[in-house]
């Protein structure tokens, strides 16, 4: 199936200054130069597929951090649901609340379906240190796909 992400591999990441659950700050800008990142969305916190993917994340974290690749997971959720979530799975990577979707708007992670569910879309993308995006991964139901793409994509950076 054809991906309906128009963010394209080699353009420029839209920019973002978000707070994450346990309350720091993150900026595309300060990545720059520095860190890779791995910034996935997903529709819901403790449903099945959106948490093989952050346990996927999770055990491929310090491994990607080895790569300079910093990890961010976005959702709909507020801070609480992702601190319980976080706590309970072992997540150790900024989780984002984006409760009014002002983040999945900007890299195409909302959709009609999503959007009637109240979720967002479950889209991956690995943003170079240059903040050019190096991969997209969109897949709804196959966890393995985002986590099997960015490990490849990574490898392939450094």
């Amino acid at each position: 199936m054809k991906s309906p992400v128009s963010l394209q591999v080699g353009a420029k990441a839209p920019e973002f200054d978000v707070t994450a659950h346990d309350g720091k700050r993150l900026r595309l800008a300060d990545y720059a130069g520095k860190k890779n990142v791995v910034l996935y969305f997903y529709p819901k916190d403790f449903t099945t597929v959106c948490t093989a993917e952050a346990c996927g994340f999770r055990d491929m974290y310090d491994e990607l951090l080895g790569k300079d690749t910093e990890v961010i997971g976005v959702s709909v959720d507020d801070d609480a649901s992702h601190g319980r979530f976080a706590e309970k799975h072992g997540v150790t990577f900024p989780l984002v609340a984006d409760p009014k979707k002002e983040l999945a708007g900007k890299y195409q992670a909302t959709g009609f379906l999503s959007g009637l569910l109240g979720a967002t879309r479950r889209v991956t993308y690995v943003i170079d240190k240059s903040g050019k995006i190096a991969g997209v991964f969109d897949s709804a139901i196959r966890a393995s796909q985002h986590l099997d793409g960015v490990k490849k994509t990574i490898a392939g950076l450094a």
